[in-house]
Order: C-alpha cells, then structure tokens, then sequence
C-alpha cells in the first residue's frame, strides 16, 4: 500500500477513535447522556472532515481484468480488430472475454513440475488452446506464434480441454421432462409433427496417428434440438461402422431401450395410435419405436402421404446436419487430425462444448452456412437406406410412423 494511502487509512481510524470518545465522554458534562458543548463542536468537525479525506484517497474497487491476446499471426502485437478473435479462436472479442474470465480460475493454477513456472496469463493459455482447436495449426506453429516451447503449447491445449470436458460437460446434457416439451414444441413449430425431442446424427473424423500407421476413422454421434443446440453426444466409435451399429452401441440407445429417457410426457393419441417421445434420423438408421427415418424413395410418390412425411422429416433433421457441419468448422475437427485418439476424442467434446456455448451467447461465428462442403465429405461413408430387422418391434414403429405421415399431409 501507498504510504499517502496508509497514512491516510491510519488517520482515518485516530479520528474515528477520538470522535467514539468525545460521543461516550463529552467534556465538561455531568450526565452520560448529554450532548457535547459547543467548544468540542470545532473538533468533531475536524474529526469528520478527515474521515471524508480518507475516504477519497482509499483504494477503489478494481476494475474488470481484460485479457489482451498477441496476435499469432503478429507476434508481439496484440490483438484489436473483431475480425483476428473470428478467424483466430472462431469467436468474437466478447466471447473471448466472457469465456476467459470464466475460466480464469481453472487455467490459472497446477502447472506441471517439469514446465514450472510457466508464467502465462489464464487468456494466453485460453488463447493458445484455443487457436489449435480454431485452426487446426500443429504444436510447432503455435510454438512460433506465441514464442512459447512446444512442450508449453501442448499442456496448454490438453488443459484447455480437459477443463472443458470435465468443469462444463454439463452444457451437453440430454434434456429433463420439461425442457423436452420446450424442445419438441420448437420442433412442432417447424414441421406441424408432435413429440420429436431431437435430431439424431453421426459424424465421421479421420485421424492420422504418424507416417508409420495407416489413417483411422472415429465417429461421433449427436443427437441436437432444432436451434443446433447439441443435447447428447457420445464419441469414439470406429467410424468405419454403420449407424445402425454405432447407435446400438451407445449409451443412448442402452438408455431409451431401458426406458430411462424418452418416458417423460403425456402420448398424444392420433387416431387410436400413442404417439411417444421420438427423435428422428437419416436413411442409415433402423425404423424404431422412439426413432423414426423417411421412407424410402420406392415407398413415396408425388403428393402422397409418404412424400409429406419425408418432406417434415427433411425440415427437422436440417438442424442436426448443420449442427456436424458446424463441427467441421473447428480446424481441429476439419481433418485429418494428427494426434493419439484419446486427443481426438477430447478435441471433439471440448468443440461441442464450445458449439453450445457460443449459441448460449447468440454467438454464431462458428456456425456452418452451408452443408455442400459437409455433404461431400460425409460422401464416402453414405449408407444404404436400413430395413426393418425386428417384426415383433416395427409393427409398432410402423404404425407411429404412418401416422406422422399423414399427420403431415393434413399439414402441408
């Protein structure tokens, strides 16, 4: 502290001792409870005049930490314009700062023994993290960009996503009761259909280990709400397997099978039909109960029932094929991805996150303005339609999906 300051702050306690003193004990008074005369008046006011002077030289509140970000791509210089956070970290400035100083406490401390100290503010590491999830630059270059060692980048990158995948999973979470009719009504609003709780969709990233090992293939599969707000997301999976298996595999199907999701809210009865709680999904997944994929092309004609259901079916899965599209826009995620798989893994929940975080923010940077580029890449692992592989189970997927079919012909 200032020595004006202190002497300030000590001066400030004197008078407000001396002035307690003269209230309790005034002088020349015979009883306790009579006021002071007018000769300690003088002093009183000098006594509160030097409170009021101590107050104006204390320390004031501090103001809110900024976090000024060098330019990677101008070392030494510090970031200004909008456009460098958008094309640097795939979000804005005010993004930047909200999300720095939420986890400033998380990536400011536990630095490993063998990098200590590192001696980065928590916007330096965010940046740094943010910039190999963003772009997709390799270790060497961000070493570069900020003047940091390799070694330094790579547990800045591990720490942002494991803070992420570990402090904030919870912003991907699948819905409860009420928040399900929220999203099913946003989807009736949409297609004129009840009861759809989501779009589900599978994304394939290929990652390149090293020279020596050939490339592999994981899947992700999301499940998203018609904003592209991603509800559940479980990765992993060899991509190189169909949907139908990736999605029996998965903790989700293990769930709606056990009746542990899905179970929440009123049927609707349409024409002596329950419609349940469903989510929807392209041609490669299986005709399900809870899940239901348009008909196949020698099931429809123009302007029958079918083509009308297939035609809502569209309306609603745009928000899930935009939504993997938007991943694809993380530089990480856009391939082939040079890291170990447990990485990859990690660089695609951190990215989820992020996706729902920025929409949280009305923050659409990273969000995918067209799904040509996506189409082409999802190209080589398209599927032929699926067929029904239980009867004892499709009589009932059967007759709810016939039954939205021509739920959305009276609609159309």
């Amino acid at each position: 502290m200032e020595s004006r300051k202190l002497a300030a702050l000590l001066s400030s306690l004197i008078s407000q001792l001396l002035l307690l003193l003269l209230l309790i004990f005034p002088p020349n008074s015979t009883h306790s409870n009579s006021l002071p005369n007018n000769n300690s008046l003088p002093l009183i006011h000098h006594l509160l005049l030097s409170n009021q002077i101590a107050a104006t030289l204390s320390p004031k509140r501090k103001r809110k930490r900024r976090h000024n970000l060098f330019d990677p791509d101008q070392p030494g210089s510090v970031l200004r314009s909008p456009d460098s956070f958008v094309n640097s970290y795939n979000m804005t400035s005010s993004t930047f700062e909200w999300l720095a100083g939420l986890l400033e406490p998380l990536l400011d401390c536990r630095d490993p023994a063998e990098l200590f100290p590192i001696n980065l503010t928590a916007g330096t590491r965010l940046g740094i993290g943010l910039f190999r999830l963003a772009n997709g630059s390799d270790y060497p270059d961000i070493s570069t960009r900020f003047g940091v060692p390799v070694s330094v980048v790579k547990f800045c990158v591990k720490q942002l996503c494991r803070v992420l995948c570990t402090n904030f999973r919870f912003w991907v979470s699948f819905p409860n009761s009420n928040e399900l009719e929220l999203v099913s009504k946003s989807f009736q609003s949409l297609s004129g259909l009840p009861n759809c709780c989501g779009a589900i969709e599978s994304c394939r990233f290929e990652v390149f280990k090293d020279s020596t090992s050939s490339n592999r293939c994981l899947a992700a599969q999301i499940v998203v709400d018609s904003s592209g707000r991603i509800l559940n997301i479980v990765a992993g999976f060899d991509g190189y397997k169909n949907n139908t298996t990736i999605l029996k595999a998965s903790t989700l199907y293990k769930d709606i099978e056990e009746g542990m999701l899905l179970n929440n809210s009123p049927s609707i009865n349409e024409n002596e039909v329950m419609l349940n709680q469903y989510l929807i999904g392209g041609k490669g997944y299986p005709l399900l109960p809870w899940l239901m994929v348009p008909f196949v092309d020698d099931e429809t004609s123009p302007g029958s029932i079918e083509e009308s259901f297939n035609e809502a079916h569209e309306v609603m899965r745009l928000s899930a094929l935009k939504t993997a599209a938007s991943l694809k826009n993380w530089g990480i995620l856009r391939g082939p991805i040079h890291d170990e798989v447990k990485m990859v893994v990690a660089y695609i929940g951190a990215c989820s996150i992020l996706h729902n975080s920025l929409l949280m923010r009305e923050d659409f940077t990273a969000l995918a303005g067209a799904l040509e580029d996506y189409h082409l890449q999802q190209e080589r692992y398209r599927e032929d339609s699926c067929r029904i592989e239980d009867d004892l189970v499709s009589v009932k997927a059967l007759a709810t999906r016939s039954t939205l079919a021509t739920m959305a012909r009276k609609n159309s």
